[in-house]
């Protein structure tokens, strides 16, 4: 990654219309309708975009989509880029790195989840408080990334405080059973064993998935305020454990998404 392969990017994007959005919001998996909701949107593909990755998890379409929710000019990532994909740390950040250079000032991150607290349920949704990262590797270990920004990132408060506690009264008004956790992000694609259950357990997830947190580390990097919420798809309970259909889960994910859209417009209106 190179500052003159950023700057062709947004060049290519601003050329297209998009111009000074305030949020970015990336959609998580089986979380793509929130893009019906944009006015006036102006739709780029990936693969049209200098530099940027494609997409290539069949249920991910792969485009940045411009236009606004409540009057706030917004970019969407509909689609986004895993590690499991064969991709780098680097390539699965691009994105965050373009959306920061457009001019966003606040990130919205979604996905979807196994639900590792038994208190939770399929069909929830947790607002992230924090993570752990378990996918070996970091975003920020590239020789020139003091050229971007600070090399050494603290880590102390990944997700803004002040929209965490925004999107709790949200969801109190809106009779939304919003909950609140850890987020374990892992490489996948494959999902987790019984004992990999408990141990994510044992160190104090409460959420695993496969995605976010290299995305979180860069927009803290840009120190760019975020917030992130898990639609939890699936009860990751090793002593009941069923064999995981991604159709279910898919299912679940497009369920559960309105509650999700509801939170974010609303916390868009405050912003």
């Amino acid at each position: 990654m190179t500052q003159k392969q950023l700057d062709e990017s947004v060049a290519y994007l601003k050329d297209k219309g998009f111009n000074n959005p305030e949020v970015g919001i990336v959609l998580g998996t089986g979380l793509g309708n929130l893009v019906n909701i944009i006015e006036n949107p102006i739709a780029a593909h990936y693969n049209q975009i200098p530099f940027f990755p494609l997409a290539t998890v069949e249920f991910h379409s792969g485009q940045l989509i411009f236009g606004t929710i409540e009057n706030k000019k917004v970019v969407v990532m509909q689609g986004r880029f895993h590690l499991y994909e064969g991709y780098d740390f680097q390539v699965i950040t691009y994105p965050i790195r373009i959306m920061h250079q457009l001019g966003i000032k606040k990130l919205f991150i979604s996905n979807a989840a196994g639900a590792i607290n038994l208190d939770f349920k399929k069909g929830d949704i947790m607002l992230i408080e924090d993570h752990i990262n378990l996918q070996g590797g970091s975003p920020l270990a590239f020789k020139n990334v003091a050229q971007f920004g600070e090399r050494f990132v603290d880590m102390m408060e990944p997700y803004d405080i002040e929209m965490r506690k925004k999107l709790i009264a949200i969801a109190e008004k809106e009779g939304i059973n919003l909950k609140t956790g850890v987020y374990a992000s892992v490489l996948g694609p494959q999902l987790e064993t019984k004992a990999e259950y408990r141990m994510l357990k044992i160190i104090g997830s409460d959420a695993v998935g496969m995605s976010t947190v290299p995305e979180v580390i860069v927009a803290n990097h840009l120190k760019l305020p975020i917030v992130a919420v898990s639609v939890l798809t699936d009860e990751c309970d090793p002593d009941n454990l069923q064999p995981a259909k991604i159709d279910e889960i898919i299912r679940i994910a497009e369920e559960t998404e309105p509650k999700m859209i509801k939170l974010f417009s609303e916390l868009i209106k405050l912003i």
